[in-house]
């Protein structure tokens, strides 16, 4: 294989392999050192020798994650540079097993709580759908063993997902009504005075304080979207919205206590939303 069939061959490769790096090690910047090391150890390698190109790049990228994250519970002073990346599951009986079995959880704090192994095991396994004995090769195990640590693993996700209770949806839904009626007065209810919203913006990251600006903002943002669906975001009642081309908006993800909405996480920053794993959402259809 010639070096521009190899570089054009491992491009193809990348998206994915930063998908999984990324979930393994929760910061984007390290999850591209991560594959770039695995490029450079491809490009040091006789290419010919390779029978599958994908599952060995799968090897290395999991095993060079590996090694960073015993780093990182040696210096237990790293911290994540990039900030937790909303999940997205429109409420749907589908969604709701989806999430149930699988991590519709923030999952740059909840896979934080595994083992090095187990970590890896359930990401290549559950959300990647690669063999158990590929992994148990990664990992230098059988896979029986790969397999009883991604069932270790999936126990202890399952096992921290936050109960949405019904009287967060509650407070939730009756926040979607008064912002899809312009109803100020009912915003202003549903909002806590001392109300937080932080949102990723394609300026930046803004952040407005106070039931009245707070309300001031979303109705005035209702006006400009075609769709206000509720949603499941990070594991929080929260909304889905959809401009008038049917493209995904953005999502918020609140935060309720005492009744009303304490703080409101949002993305609407269209770099941010496609990282976010929310492309498989289908618009819904026009009336």
């Amino acid at each position: 294989m010639t070096g521009e069939a190899l570089a054009s061959a491992f491009e193809e490769q990348r998206g994915r392999l930063v998908a999984v790096a990324h979930r393994m090690l929760g910061s984007r910047a390290d999850a591209e050192d991560a594959v770039q090391e695995a490029w450079l150890r491809l490009a040091r390698q006789d290419a010919d020798t390779i029978d599958n190109l994908s599952g060995w790049l799968t090897t290395v990228v999991g095993r060079v994650c590996i090694d960073v994250l015993r780093s990182r519970k040696t210096r237990p002073e790293d911290s994540y540079e990039d900030p937790p990346e909303l999940l997205v599951f429109e409420e749907s009986p589908e969604e709701d097993a989806l999430l149930a079995e699988s991590v519709g959880l923030a999952l740059l704090v909840v896979l934080d709580t595994l083992g090095p192994a187990e970590r890896l095991a359930f990401v290549l396994h559950d959300l990647f759908a690669v063999p158990f004995v590929e992994v148990g090769e990664i990992l230098g195990k059988s896979a029986d063993a790969a397999k009883m640590l991604a069932s270790r693993a999936r126990r202890k996700v399952q096992g921290r997902r936050p109960v949405d209770e019904p009287q967060q949806r509650g407070v939730v839904d009756a926040f979607l009504a008064a912002a899809r009626e312009g109803d100020f007065d009912g915003l202003i209810e549903l909002l806590d005075p001392e109300v937080t919203w932080r949102s990723q913006t394609p300026r930046g990251v803004v952040v407005r304080l106070g039931a009245a600006e707070v309300a001031t903002r979303v109705q005035r943002g209702a006006r400009a979207v075609a769709t206000l669906r509720p949603a499941l975001v990070d594991g929080k009642p929260g909304v889905v919205t959809w401009d008038k081309r049917g493209r995904l908006g953005g999502v918020m993800a609140c935060t309720v206590v005492d009744g009303r909405i304490v703080a409101i996480d949002s993305v609407s920053d269209p770099r941010r939303l496609a990282a976010m794993g929310v492309t498989s959402l289908e618009a819904p259809s026009s009336k």
